[in-house]
């Protein structure tokens, strides 16, 4: 997680120095064809802002969790491309939930787009539907059928 945990920040680090430069840039022109001379671009700049502020919610979660587990074979300059060999888990050979997922929120997406609201529920309804379908595909879970 070290790795992530370093790409994040530099990441971060970035988008608020960009942030800066956008903001002196801006409020520094002199061409008014490019906004008004002396104010900032507001849209770009915050916009720049919150994607710092975004990749650092992720750089958190990757500085706590490398900070809680002990370091992976990635993270070692000794490890091993066998170090890290095995099961990686289970992956579906097929599944149309994928597919029904996606028709539903585009669904609901019409719904937004359009204004209906009786289309906005039915598609909120059929996506969970979906998600419901698509985690519990492979569940067999334990059935009692009756008094033994």
């Amino acid at each position: 997680m070290k790795t992530e945990n370093r790409l994040f920040l530099i990441v971060m680090i970035s988008m608020f120095v960009f942030a800066a430069i956008y903001g002196w840039v801006t409020w520094y022109n002199e061409n008014p064809a490019y906004g008004v001379p002396g104010e900032i671009e507001w849209v770009g700049f915050l916009g720049l802002i919150f994607s710092g502020l975004l990749t650092g919610m992720v750089w958190l979660v990757f500085w706590v969790i490398s900070r809680r587990i002990d370091p992976r074979p990635e993270d070692r300059p000794d490890g091993e491309i066998s170090d890290v060999s095995g099961e990686v888990g289970f992956f579906s050979p097929g599944s149309y939930w994928p597919l029904g997922l996606a028709l539903t929120a585009v669904f609901a997406g019409l719904g937004v787009v359009f204004w209906l609201p009786w289309m906005l529920f039915a598609g909120g309804v059929a996506i969970l539907l979906a998600v419901g379908g698509l985690t519990f595909e492979y569940y067999t879970g334990t059935r009692k059928l009756g008094p033994q």
